[in-house]
């Protein structure tokens, strides 16, 4: 059997698993089927989650229209007569079931850098804001109206095997370090890279008894300590190393942890962009930032304990660049299957559709990433068109038998047209030229 077969035949079961057998079951366990119909849990599943991967603010034409590809004849007003409380339960139950059972296949070839490591793990978040009669669900955090609605979602994704752990659904109130994924399911040896949201002296010293790693960076405020136990004036230090610099220090007044201090000196231009975020993000609280943050807006100071031996201080500054990785995925989410956008006139319609949306990106990053497994250097966002464009095709097959193998080839021939293109003043994370072999990543 080829490898495309088993492929192939690696998807099909995954999806039918998920779709059908999965989907068939929750709809009976949140009531949202309490008798035999002629819409099942899996044909209103497959007709959400496909017709909104199709088109990300399906009309009412196009749900009846999907509804009779998944072999059920339904009027545009029995469709909005299904948009219910039961039928947004029923379709967050099997996200969640979607993202516990994530597809993935064997790990890839990685990079020389990543290959020293047991994974490096990308822990993000982003909000999306909901309409106001959804807040007695997904609380935001107000305006001038008074009370919002918006949730949270918060990622962890694997850049070495591609794993996307995600996304974990929380009210926009909730403080990032609230997250979902904690330290436990981390296997010893890997790295894990967070902005400074989740920064937190009380999670780090946990790590290294694990055997895990961690590359953040300092957080303005922070008290840092020589080796000797002295309190260390870092801009002082600073102006000291000239453009890079590292030593050991103990980070935190109660912590005392030991790691590496690592820096390097911004350019101008980039000093000078990161003081204007100061002034904006001080602005809205009608403050100034302090003159010790606009010093340190020149630099990027990383913290990290992972031994010199497996990451020198210019590989830690690659995997700092790497975080922002996660950005791209949001920036698919929301500007290719547009998660943000929503008809608004129907809440339960908003409800479902939003969570039908969220399934679809999960499965497109499962199906693009198993399908280009080993090429780092594809665009997320370009593949994200070929999903697209193919997921009316993979639903076919899926609902009436066809094989999937002919679509694995024509994701794959997408793929090949999806390189990330070369640019000379912002250069794209494939191929950078750390010194250290090169690193070739494939945007998540």
């Amino acid at each position: 059997m080829s490898y495309r077969t088993n492929l192939a035949t690696h998807i099909e079961n995954a999806l039918r698993q998920l779709l059908e057998h999965e989907a068939h079951t929750l709809a009976r366990e949140t009531g949202f089927v309490q008798r035999q119909r002629k819409l099942t849990g899996s044909t209103f599943a497959q007709m959400m989650v496909f017709g909104a991967a199709s088109n990300p603010c399906p009309t009412y034409t196009d749900l009846t229209q999907a509804a009779a590809v998944a072999g059920t004849t339904l009027t545009p007003q029995a469709i909005e007569q299904r948009f219910t409380p039961e039928a947004a339960h029923f379709l967050y139950a099997l996200l969640q079931r979607l993202v516990a059972s994530v597809i993935t296949t064997s790990t890839p070839e990685v990079a020389p850098l990543l290959e020293r490591l047991a994974g490096v793990f990308i822990k993000d978040s982003t909000v999306i804001p909901l309409p106001r009669a959804l807040a007695s669900v997904w609380q935001g955090l107000g305006d001038s109206q008074g009370t919002s609605a918006a949730v949270k979602l918060q990622v962890r994704g694997d850049l070495r095997s591609g794993q996307l752990a995600g996304s974990a659904l929380q009210p926009a109130r909730c403080h990032d370090r609230t997250t979902p994924y904690g330290i436990d399911d981390l296997p010893a040896g890997s790295v894990e890279l967070a902005d400074l949201g989740y920064f937190g002296l009380e999670e780090l010293p946990a790590k290294p008894a694990l055997g895990q790693y961690f590359v953040r960076r300092n957080k303005v405020g922070t008290a840092v300590f020589t080796e000797t136990g002295e309190l260390l004036n870092l801009l002082e230090w600073l102006s000291q190393v000239g453009t890079e610099g590292e030593r050991w220090v103990l980070l935190g007044k109660q912590a005392r942890l030991p790691v590496r201090l690592i820096a390097f000196r911004l350019s101008e231009v980039s000093a000078h962009r990161a003081r204007q975020r100061l002034y904006g993000d001080a602005g809205k609280k009608d403050g100034k930032p302090s003159q010790r943050a606009l010093g340190l807006a020149a630099w990027v100071v990383l913290m990290t304990h992972v031994p010199e031996a497996v990451l020198s201080a210019r590989a830690a500054w690659v995997l700092a660049r790497v975080r922002w990785q996660v950005e791209i995925l949001f920036r698919v989410w929301k500007s290719r299957f547009r998660v943000e956008a929503c008809r608004r006139r129907n809440v339960g319609r908003v409800w479902c559709e939003w969570y039908a949306k969220l399934r679809g990106v999960v499965i497109g990053h499962g199906l693009l990433w198993v399908c280009g497994g080993g090429v780092w250097d594809r665009s997320l966002y370009k593949a994200s068109c070929g999903f697209r464009r193919l997921s009316v095709v993979l639903w076919v097959c899926l609902r009436y038998g066809g094989s999937l193998e002919g679509v694995v080839g024509l994701f794959e021939l997408c793929l090949a047209t999806c390189r990330v293109g070369k640019r000379w003043r912002r250069p794209a994370t494939f191929p950078v030229d750390t010194g250290i072999g090169g690193l070739n990543l494939m945007p998540m």
